[in-house]
């Protein structure tokens, strides 16, 4: 493996990596006062235009890493919007 391709792979890994300890942490108190709700909007576009541009061009390091992102953005996006009645039933569900 190169060293660009060494590089690729580790910044993938962050990218996607970097949301699920605020998603668990959303799932186990169900606190979301604290996040903007504009920010993860932008972010989840951000990744979703990200996917379709990998989609685009055939790259799948791209889409796989740009998908899971928008998934987990898009998941702390819905909690932060939701009613705690949602949220609650939610995370009683993915726990």
């Amino acid at each position: 493996m190169s060293w660009v391709s060494m590089v690729g792979f580790a910044a993938a890994l962050c990218s996607t990596i970097s949301f699920v300890p605020q998603a668990a942490r959303i799932v186990r108190t169900r606190d979301t006062k604290s996040l903007s709700a504009p920010m993860y909007a932008l972010t989840t576009t951000g990744f979703c235009l990200w996917f379709a541009y990998g989609v685009a061009l055939g790259q799948w390091p791209l889409i796989l890493t740009n998908g899971i992102c928008a998934v987990l953005a898009g998941f702390i996006l819905f909690m932060t919007l939701a009613s705690k009645k949602v949220k609650d039933a939610t995370a009683e569900t993915l726990q």
